[in-house]
């Protein structure tokens, strides 16, 4: 009886606005400049959008102020499943950085769809640096005045880096630059002695013997350099990950969550898609809609800890 009912109710006509959605294209708004990893990735999960929904998935670039600029535009945005967020950690870390009210909350303004794509840091430093993270930790026990690099204050190689210090139980200088090249350049010039890019940014210098890998940020080892252990195995517990995922401003009508949600799905069940989307160390995750809003809100415990502990603040 149960399953002739529910048979039923999935053979019932569609809402109209679910039958014509979307009739013109959709913007996805990126908060970062063109060729940044959320741009990348965004770029390629509007290659499988547009034919699966049916309409152009257009980029439009909105960088500035760590991504704030980009996510106040998609919160100020109708709610009627013609506008996409390419969501990032910096959603849930920029509010705890900021000394200022910003014109977002990231748990009122916005529906989470999926979790794409999760990315890990990687502990790097000059190819005759340490051997691991333990012998680096014994350094800096010994000589507290080394140098770090980051991309900046309050940005992930930031945080992980802080995040680090406080679970060994060391110190180190912090030297900010203005983004993840500028941390493998300073490494490999030892300008600093050690930094946390993006996996992505460091692979190749690694495989090139230009930088050495001592660990990843992530609970587990990474396919992209899978020698390398993660910190968690000399700090345990240690996980912290940039992630990208498609978000909405809230009030968007349900169909249009299930519909992207379904797409980014089918994306990444395709073996070729995700052999091409992870190929730079991403991980493909593909978290629903019903996980992915207790994961948000971990998220934001989780580096909300990690601004606390580095002190940096914005205005």
């Amino acid at each position: 009886m149960r399953r002739r009912a529910l048979l039923a109710a999935l053979a019932l006509p569609l809402p109209a606005f679910a039958q014509s959605w979307p009739t013109r294209p959709v913007r996805l708004i990126v908060p970062f400049i063109p060729g940044s990893a959320p741009d990348v990735i965004a770029r390629q999960l509007a290659e499988r959008l547009s034919p699966a929904l049916g309409q152009p998935v257009a980029i439009e670039n909105r960088p500035g102020a760590g991504g704030n600029i980009g996510f106040e535009a998609a919160a100020r945005s109708a709610p009627d499943g013609y506008t996409l967020l390419l969501g990032t950690n910096s959603l849930v870390i920029n509010p705890a950085l900021s000394r200022r009210p910003l014109g977002f909350d990231p748990f009122r303004d916005f529906v989470p769809v999926t979790v794409a794509f999760a990315m890990p840091h990687l502990l790097v430093v000059p190819p005759d640096g340490p051997v691991s993270a333990a012998v680096l930790i014994q350094g800096l026990r010994a000589r507290p005045d080394q140098n770090y690099a980051s991309g900046g204050n309050g940005s992930g190689a930031h945080l992980a880096a802080e995040m680090f210090k406080a679970r060994a139980g060391v110190q180190a200088v912090h030297v900010p630059f203005r983004g993840a090249p500028d941390i493998v350049n300073n490494v490999i010039a030892g300008t600093v002695q050690f930094g946390f890019p993006t996996l992505s940014t460091a692979t190749e210098l690694v495989r090139a013997g230009r930088l050495r890998a001592l660990a990843v940020t992530s609970a587990a080892r990474n396919h992209a350099l899978p020698e390398v252990p993660p910190v968690a195995d000399t700090l345990p517990g240690f996980d912290l990950v940039s992630w990208f995922a498609i978000m909405v401003p809230a009030g968007t009508p349900a169909e249009v969550i299930r519909r992207v949600d379904a797409a980014v799905q089918e994306a990444l069940a395709d073996p070729a898609f995700r052999a091409r989307a992870t190929a730079d160390g991403s991980a493909a995750v593909g978290m629903g809609p019903d996980r992915f809003a207790g994961f948000l809100r971990e998220e934001a415990e989780k580096w909300g800890e990690a601004v606390r502990i580095s002190g940096a603040q914005v205005d």
